[in-house]
């Protein structure tokens, strides 16, 4: 449905609450090979129990805020959903960019979006995937922040440095701004310093972290937008107009993709009279590649951080994670071991920025794992592959309680399905078979079929494909829950 006829409601909250605006997109392709193109960081849980989305969202919850506004990629769109809903947070809206524009189109069509129904809504953007160890003094900080916004400022958030640190930018911090305590202006925006320049400027004392996070009304946001980047808020303007409500996401229009590709500090925080800085000490990391997260992480006696079935021996300072399978280390001192069903990756930690050539370098050379795991995540549970040979593939596939994957056929495989765990429902050319544990159908090729699990249970199933051709893409969809084509 048209974006105009959609029910105007920001939250149930008060009026007055604080907007949480999730950027959720990027790659984090530092992290790799964790982080992938089709599983980001975001998604992961790096550094707690919870998700680094869910970490996020749980940050701004509670009273004083509305229900979070996300913003993400069209591949993203369930992965968030189910996290948010995992989480418990409910009433959040997600809305869906046809191609990725960098954050200040993404913060642009979040602003329009809310401004018509709340005006004078205060926001607090912030990306999905940094951490933050003191959320206390994150919310002390925000409060500094709230009454910067309430006096017509677009504030941020200025980590106090406790390293030289090359991998952020930086804010040399002004005067104290008269009428709201605990905000300074902001003398001048700094890009990513050489060591020398960060060693200075942690000996000086006026140059904060620039942490990515703001607080701002909509009515001034737009405002500044307006006067500093025109086109970018053009084609918010227009995304919104033309967009459209799916399965409870709210998808932009193609006119998104006319914003140009440029930072919210470029575009507006570089530029603006009204910018403010709120100095701060939470913790906070962006967590950009494995050493900053070695640098966050319990560590042992030695100074070894460990996820996973790990071992070691006369091992110091390294960081090692493994998603399965035990990883031994061995007299290694520095060094970065992180262990997935179908990559392993091994660098020095003063090497951890150039992880991101690695996955560029087999991105150029085709290799599939660069951007996809073997464990691939649809709106109904997940799949993997198992094996894989001459004419055959073999899939563990498992499906979430209450799903059903779309009504298909092939045009060049057949299926075997045998339940190991739940319970299937299987449509097979108008049949309705149910299957329970050790069980199993025979899927003809070109047969009508779907999936579904209707249990309380997860469904897991062991999927064998025969025939010419095996690829993704021999999928007709003849009818799909999930708006798919």
């Amino acid at each position: 449905m048209p974006m105009s006829a959609m029910q105007a409601h920001t939250t149930d909250a008060p009026r007055d609450a604080i907007v949480p605006v999730i950027l959720c997109g990027g790659t984090g392709s530092r992290l790799w090979p964790l982080s992938r193109e089709g599983y980001p960081k975001q998604f992961w849980p790096l550094v707690s129990a919870g998700t680094m989305l869910q970490e996020t969202a749980e940050r701004a919850r509670g009273p004083g805020f509305a229900a979070p506004v996300v913003v993400c990629g069209e591949a993203h769109r369930f992965l968030v959903a189910e996290q948010l809903r995992e989480a418990g947070i409910e009433g959040s809206r997600i809305i869906l960019e046809p191609e990725a524009r960098n954050s200040a189109a993404a913060i642009a069509a979040a602003a329009v979006l809310i401004g018509e129904e709340a005006p004078g809504v205060t926001l607090w953007i912030m990306a999905a995937d940094a951490a933050v160890q003191d959320v206390p003094a994150l919310l002390r900080a925000l409060g500094a922040a709230a009454a910067a916004a309430a006096a017509g400022r677009i504030a941020t958030f200025g980590i106090r440095p406790t390293v030289p640190e090359t991998g952020y930018g930086y804010i040399e911090a002004g005067a104290a701004l008269q009428g709201v305590e605990g905000a300074l202006e902001i003398a001048r925006f700094v890009e990513k310093p050489d060591a020398a320049t960060a060693a200075r400027f942690l000996a000086g004392g006026r140059h904060l972290w620039n942490s990515g996070m703001f607080v701002a009304s909509t009515a001034t946001l737009l405002a500044e937008l307006e006067a500093h980047a025109p086109d970018v808020l053009r084609a918010a303007r227009g995304a919104v107009a033309e967009g459209t409500r799916d399965l409870g996401f709210v998808r932009l229009g193609a006119g998104f993709a006319q914003a140009p590709s440029v930072s919210i500090d470029t575009a507006v925080m570089e530029r603006t009279s009204l910018a403010a800085v709120v100095p701060c000490d939470p913790g906070w990391s962006d967590v950009g590649n494995w050493s900053s997260l070695w640098d966050i992480a319990p560590k042992d006696a030695e100074g070894n951080a460990t996820s996973g079935p790990v071992a070691l021996l006369g091992a110091r300072r390294c960081f090692v994670r493994s998603e399965g399978i035990l990883s031994a280390v061995v007299g290694l001192e520095d060094v970065v071991l992180v262990v997935t069903d179908d990559a392993v990756l091994a660098c020095h930690r003063d090497r951890a920025q150039d992880v991101k050539k690695m996955v560029e370098q087999l991105k150029a050379t085709g290799r599939r794992e660069a951007t996809e795991h073997r464990r691939v995540y649809r709106p109904w549970g997940a799949y993997e592959g198992v094996a894989l040979g001459n004419r055959f593939q073999v899939k563990k596939i498992s499906v979430r309680p209450g799903r059903k994957l779309s009504l298909q056929k092939h045009y060049h495989r057949a299926e075997h399905w045998v339940v190991v765990a739940g319970t299937a429902m299987v449509e097979r050319d108008g049949e309705r078979i149910l299957l329970r544990e050790n069980e199993s159908v025979y899927l003809p090729l070109g047969c009508v079929h779907r999936l579904e699990n209707p249990g309380m249970i997860p469904l897991t199933l062991i999927e064998v494909q025969s025939g010419s051709y095996l690829g993704e893409d021999d999928i007709v969809r003849l009818e799909d829950n999930y708006g798919r084509a």
